[in-house]
């Protein structure tokens, strides 16, 4: 399958992290999140029911992130993709990047994350 939906730069505060700042503060992330699903039946008719709505999706993630209360980043980005894949049965997989985008380290670094992708079960 080809057709992916693909959201960018999905900006929200949340807190994760090992270091005790990290357990108290919200700190920036960034969200990619490609979706791969049909949406030929979309397009045929130019209807959104047809397809996985974004908007929904990008309301999940951040309510995730910001409900979470993560150590890891990964279980942030699993647990992110297990919630996109429950909204939609026609949705085959999909992948979830997360990044800090001021990660709590010396070394000089522009963002520090982690990508996995999930296959419906």
């Amino acid at each position: 399958m080809s057709d992916v939906i693909e959201l960018r730069e999905l900006r929200c505060s949340a807190v994760v992290g090992v270091l005790s700042e990290e357990r108290v503060h919200a700190q920036p992330l960034a969200f990619d999140i490609d979706i791969v699903r049909p949406f030929a039946k979309a397009v045929t008719n130019d209807d959104l029911n047809e397809t996985t709505n974004y908007a929904t999706v990008l309301s999940a993630a951040t309510r995730v992130a910001m409900e979470g209360g993560f150590v890891l980043l990964e279980t942030l980005a699993y647990r992110v993709a297990e919630e996109v894949l429950s909204l939609d049965d026609a949705i085959a997989s999909v992948t979830v990047a997360v990044r800090k985008l001021e990660p709590p380290v010396d070394e000089d670094v522009a963002t520090v994350g982690v990508r996995c992708t999930v296959p419906r079960r």
